[in-house]
């Protein structure tokens, strides 16, 4: 199938490692511009060299923290220079801490919701008029499984992402006129070292992820390319009649109907 993805120039942010980094490799691999970012530059240049090694399709870095207003005006503006339109926008960013509610303080709250809420709000809004000039675009955000089942400690990042999802249901309703659609992948367990952060800490981490990949029906962890094969799809052009939506890639571990 052919995406029709050959030149789109798509934004991809926490790249550097994990889901980020195989979204922006299998966007390449279907021929877009890809440019990406996250604060880690010299990670960043070694995903970059990596993907264009196995693409061999240009990579554009720009580093990012995605918590700061300044540099995320400054990557959506040396973005849109580079190659003179912005077709797909990818939000993603790294989780905050896992633990009880009780042990959170202002600061931590503030910093989840500068980092996973308020992030995808401000490069959303920025991108959009270059999207709007060339009368489509695709928004995506990576957000979590926690928005469709309790995973414990995960109180941060099921309130930011819970936002996230409202927000980006508006965004489709207001976005549509445009031909822009705007939807949410939420992975479950996925190979990343992500993973280690809510595995319980009196137990083998093998063991651990041995253990959680019981209540999955495939029986297995997920891979990062598994999840980035359904990112790709939606940025093509054969998802744009999908908006507005949360898709789970969890290996059917979410028994929720709804």
């Amino acid at each position: 199938m052919d995406l029709k993805l050959n030149n789109k120039v798509a934004l991809v942010l926490a790249a550097s490692k994990g889901l980020g980094k195989a979204i922006a490799t299998a966007l390449s691999a279907e021929g877009a511009k890809v440019i990406i970012g996250s604060r880690d530059e010299a990670e960043l240049n070694k995903t970059a060299e990596e993907i264009r090694k196995l693409t061999g399709n240009e990579v554009v870095v720009i580093p990012v923290d995605v918590s700061s207003v300044d540099e995320i005006d400054a990557f959506v503006a040396k973005a849109a220079a580079t190659f003179g339109r912005i077709d797909i926008l990818l939000n993603n960013a790294g989780g905050p801490p896992f633990d009880k509610f009780e042990n959170f303080d202002n600061e931590q709250w503030q910093k989840a919701f500068e980092l996973n809420l308020l992030s995808v709000a401000r490069f959303s809004k920025l991108v959009l008029p270059h999207m709007q000039k060339t009368g489509s675009g695709r928004i995506i955000n990576i957000i979590s499984g926690s928005v469709k089942a309790v995973l414990g400690n995960s109180v941060l990042s099921t309130t930011m992402r819970m936002g996230v999802v409202g927000m980006a249901k508006l965004m489709a309703d207001e976005f549509g006129p445009y031909n822009i659609t705007v939807n949410n992948v939420a992975p479950g367990l996925i190979l990343t070292d992500r993973i280690k952060h809510t595995l319980p800490k009196d137990v083998d981490p093998e063991q651990a992820i041995k253990d959680k990949a019981k209540t999955i029906p495939l029986g297995r962890i997920g891979k990062p390319e598994e999840l980035a094969a359904l990112v790709t799809f939606l940025a093509s052009e054969q998802a744009a009649y999908i908006s507005g939506t949360t898709i789970q890639v969890d290996g059917g571990a979410n028994r929720a109907i709804f």
